[in-house]
């Protein structure tokens, strides 16, 4: 499997016999976005990540996991793809060692320090979500939270909502998901 997230996305859509019309029209994004997002000429925010996902049927680190499901205990490195931070304006990186079946996704999200807020959306489950480093900003429904080292939050994702990072530092947290509630 290719290492790229357009790569990925594409390989599943077409595995799922989907068209670039039928994603479109169930993500509300242009064709031509996600064309252009498959041959990597375009990058995804969050809000676009999140909406594929759902399409496709599977959680946003699945683009980002290189590893093979496992059933056994598993070490995953500290080491992070800083080139993957440069092309992005976030980075997911996937903490569940390959594991498909823990019933939770547990990931480790950094965002890069900017202002662009995308939009807030809303998918089914929860997400926990606790703060390393930096100051995250979490917007639920028309409520903004600020969240700063060892804050936690857990959000009923059905409510519209999107993180952002306001700050000029790098934002690290743990988002631990569930499409369970």
């Amino acid at each position: 499997m290719s290492n790229n997230i357009g790569d990925k996305i594409k390989e599943l859509r077409k595995k799922q016999k989907l068209t670039l019309k039928e994603i479109s029209d169930q993500t509300n994004l242009s064709i031509s976005f996600l064309s252009q997002v498959e041959r990597t000429k375009s990058s995804l925010t969050l809000e676009s990540l999140k909406k594929i996902s759902e399409v496709l049927g599977v959680n946003p680190s699945y683009f980002f996991n290189d590893s093979e499901s496992s059933s056994t205990s598993v070490v995953t490195s500290g080491k992070i793809d800083e080139d993957k931070l440069i092309s992005n304006q976030f980075l997911y990186k996937d903490l569940s060692g390959g594991n498909r079946y823990l019933g939770f996704e547990p990931l480790l999200v950094i965002l890069n320090p900017g202002d662009n807020k995308g939009n807030r959306f809303s998918h089914k489950g929860v997400e926990f979500i606790y703060v390393l480093e930096g100051k995250l900003t979490v917007l639920i429904n028309e409520e903004s939270y600020y969240l700063e080292p060892h804050d936690s939050i857990v959000i009923d994702s059905k409510n519209p909502h999107y993180w952002v990072n306001n700050t000029s530092k790098q934002v690290r947290f743990l988002c631990i998901s569930s499409d369970k509630y």
